[in-house]
């Protein structure tokens, strides 16, 4: 026979730490508690405003973002494979000539080199930011808090992931609090 002390009471699936949300009332509060983050050496943390703020990059440590070099490669690329093609194609495979023009001639292929080296880019630009940017990713954890959604609207957040290796629910809410933040939430998703 079950007691009262041996029934529990779930109310849906069981929840996990998914990260702690700072609340700040201004870009200098949340651009400072940035450096805090990154000076105290976490990894998985993110800033959220409603408009872009100078120097953000800086003080979050980013480095340049490896994109450009994505593009690069795709443009790289479509530019040999459209050479490529028109070369064999036009001055090996079927060379017709026409009005006493060589068909090999790179004038004549400046058109096809131009938009194969663009495609090939935009392709390596979606694709790579897709990737970069872990997409497609349908719901962050971040978005479960209902004080986020001022996000787009006047305040400033500062999130840091439990996946982080520096993650510790009482030091990193303690850092938090220490940068002057206005609100800090522990926000938990279900687990999978």
């Amino acid at each position: 026979m079950l007691t009262k002390a041996d029934t529990r009471v779930v109310e849906g699936p069981p929840k996990r730490v998914a990260l702690l949300l700072a609340e700040y009332d201004t870009a200098a509060e949340v651009m400072h508690a940035a450096e805090r983050v990154r000076d105290a050496g976490y990894s998985k943390w993110d800033t959220h405003t409603p408009f872009p703020i100078h120097g953000m990059d800086r003080a979050m440590g980013l480095a340049d973002s490896r994109l450009g070099w994505i593009v690069l490669c795709g443009a790289l690329t479509g530019l040999t494979a459209a050479f490529t093609m028109m070369y064999w194609m036009n001055g090996v495979d079927y060379r017709i000539v026409i009005g006493g023009k060589p068909p090999d001639t790179i004038p004549s292929m400046v058109p096809v080199l131009f938009e194969l080296t663009i495609l090939f880019s935009a392709f390596a630009a979606v694709f790579g930011m897709f990737y970069m940017n872990k997409l497609p990713r349908h719901n962050h954890p971040v978005f479960e808090s209902d004080r986020f959604a001022k996000a787009t609207d006047d305040k400033f957040f500062l999130s840091i992931e439990s996946d982080d290796p520096r993650f510790d629910l009482k030091a990193t809410r303690k850092l938090l609090v220490a940068s002057h933040a206005t609100q800090v939430e522990v926000v938990e998703e279900e687990e999978e």
